[in-house]
């Protein structure tokens, strides 16, 4: 017989239900595309043609990233497939609803990095309390000894409870858990005098999420650095071309004041952005929402459906593999774990991913020799089709677990 009410269970249960559909509601479509229900068909031939939000980013050479200023733009991109990060937020760009929560002070509808903070101020103050009750218990079982030659058993009240808080038992308190920021009273006469809060947070996207957004989807078109100068000077459309795009996030990795939108020289396989955004279209293309693992010493975290959803399943290791030697030999470029990696480095990075619950993958990304592929196929994407991708799956062995 099962220990839950049904009945309980169901009025619990019914405010996060509620919460789950506004989410996915809210986060329904996967790419910024949207492809409408089809409602008239001629010869076969759908009438309907997909929506397309037509997004601007404008490219910065210093972090090697494209900001999307427009709020209306970055909440798009951010909602439909999870593109981007906020600059002033730890995923989500929600810098300016912080700001609005904290001037209202109501504590409803927090954020992530709020719900992270009170989580963190709980725990420090939980601790707190805890540390104060054992000392107290310490000095109140050392008094019964000292004075009546007694043993009590310390943290155990004369009825049978515990006095030393647990986790299970401990609840946190307005005045347990201090605030930075304390409610000001405003006059009814002066809340319209409040000014308006400007958001100073961009949405930033990588190299590999911009040029994915704009050859893969045509969803999205990059500025030139220069277009603030030249809207001032000269009122024009300074916007990148594809092919412009593709030179540019190539150059983007060699050193130099400003990329230029010329063709690299000389233009080679390796290029760090070429490798990175092999692996990064190949697992977008599968489904997968792919963001950046840096929190965990990997390439790529691989989400089914996005981070508000449920934590990543797998953590992408890229691991760029030279069909020919030489080409390693004389590359420019030193990628990363391209030599040989130590078995102490891949058992820290495998340990790392299982204690998170992540799945470890190693992606073999093959850079195509070059006295079997003539360079002349840089000048375009379609050298893609000239890599290949090979995974290996690294599972951590853990006996208590893996006994059968």
């Amino acid at each position: 017989m099962s220990l839950i009410n049904h009945t309980s269970r169901s009025k619990a249960s019914s405010k996060p239900s509620s919460r789950r559909t506004e989410t996915a509601r809210v986060y329904a479509h996967p790419i910024p595309i949207i492809f409408p229900e089809l409602t008239c068909k001629f010869l076969g031939l759908s009438l309907t043609r997909p929506l397309n939000p037509h997004c601007t980013a404008l490219f910065d050479p210093l972090t090697r990233s494209a900001w999307v200023s427009n709020s209306g733009d970055a909440t798009l991109l951010w909602q439909r497939g999870f593109f981007g990060k906020g600059d002033l937020s730890r995923s989500e760009p929600s810098w300016l609803a912080r700001q609005i929560n904290a001037r209202k002070m109501k504590g409803k509808g927090l954020t992530s990095e709020e719900i992270t903070a009170k989580r963190r101020a709980e725990r420090k103050q939980f601790k707190l309390d805890r540390a104060k009750a054992i000392a107290a218990a310490a000095a109140e079982a050392e008094t019964a000894f000292n004075e009546q030659g007694r043993v009590i058993a310390p943290g155990i009240a004369p009825d049978g409870t515990r006095i030393i808080p647990s986790a299970a038992t401990w609840k946190p308190t307005s005045a347990s858990v201090p605030s930075d920021q304390s409610p000001i009273d405003v006059a009814p006469d002066e809340k319209e005098e409040i000014e308006p809060i400007q958001d100073l947070e961009h949405l930033q996207l990588s190299l590999q999420e911009a040029f994915f957004l704009v050859w893969a989807l045509d969803c999205l078109t990059i500025l030139h650095p220069e277009t603030v100068f030249h809207l001032i000077v000269f009122p024009q459309n300074v916007s990148f071309t594809l092919a412009e795009i593709w030179n540019t996030f190539q150059n983007a990795h060699i050193p130099s004041s400003v990329p230029q939108p010329n063709a690299p020289s000389p233009p080679r396989f390796d290029n760090p952005f070429l490798v990175s955004y092999i692996a990064y279209h190949h697992y977008r293309s599968l489904g997968w929402v792919v963001k950046s693992g840096i929190k965990f010493c990997v390439d790529y975290l691989l989400y089914k459906r996005g981070p508000v959803f449920q934590h990543a399943e797998f953590a992408i290791v890229v691991i760029p593999v030279y069909e020919d030697p030489e080409d390693q030999a004389n590359s420019p470029f030193k990628l990363q774990n391209a030599e040989p990696f130590t078995w102490s480095w891949l058992s820290t990075i495998n340990r790392v991913n299982s204690q998170v619950q992540k799945t470890l993958v190693l992606s073999y990304i093959t850079i195509p020799a070059e006295s079997r592929v003539s360079p002349k196929v840089l000048s375009s994407p379609a050298c893609f089709a000239h890599y290949s991708v090979r995974e290996v799956v690294l599972r951590r062995f853990i006996p208590a677990r893996m006994r059968d």
